[in-house]
């Protein structure tokens, strides 16, 4: 289920069914590392997409969660924990944040089993079939990892 009225109808209609929550950690950077920031955020973007497909009815994608690739701080670690404990507050089970930024792993601790690091790929050269048959084969790793957390936390 992806962020828009249509699909945010059947998660109120059915939400007994849609245990799990995934927000896409997208750097954002306007300098040195725009590139960089660009590259995350669609190679994100484009494995939440392929994602929701796989579990269309059971998972729910929010709005990508944007920081400044230069100021990953306690405060956004906290923002994004709000965000969670909204989310979980609403009846959600099972929330995970997808991220490629590998600054991330530093705040685990604080994050548990929700965070989910997949290093990125570069896709900036790829005809779009190849980048989907990419992202299919990402998406079958990721279908394990989302499995062990939910038997872990259920």
């Amino acid at each position: 289920m992806n962020w828009n009225v249509k699909d945010i109808e059947v998660f109120e209609a059915e939400k007994a069914y849609i245990d799990t929550a995934v927000i896409p950690v997208v750097p954002v950077d306007f300098g040195k590392d725009i590139r960089v920031s660009a590259a995350q955020s669609e190679f994100i973007n484009l494995l939440t997409l392929h994602l929701e497909r796989q579990f269309k009815g059971r998972m729910m994608m929010t709005p990508s969660f944007t920081y400044r690739m230069s100021s990953l701080t306690d405060s956004e670690i906290s923002r994004l924990s709000q965000w969670a404990e909204e989310l979980g507050d609403s009846g959600v089970k099972h929330i995970f944040f997808l991220t490629s930024d590998s600054g991330w792993k530093k705040a685990e601790d604080q994050l548990g089993d929700r965070l989910i690091w997949v290093p990125s790929i570069p896709l900036e050269n790829l005809d779009e079939q190849y980048k989907h048959s990419i992202m299919e084969d990402q998406v079958k790793q990721l279908l394990n990892v989302i499995v062990q957390k939910w038997q872990k936390n259920s």
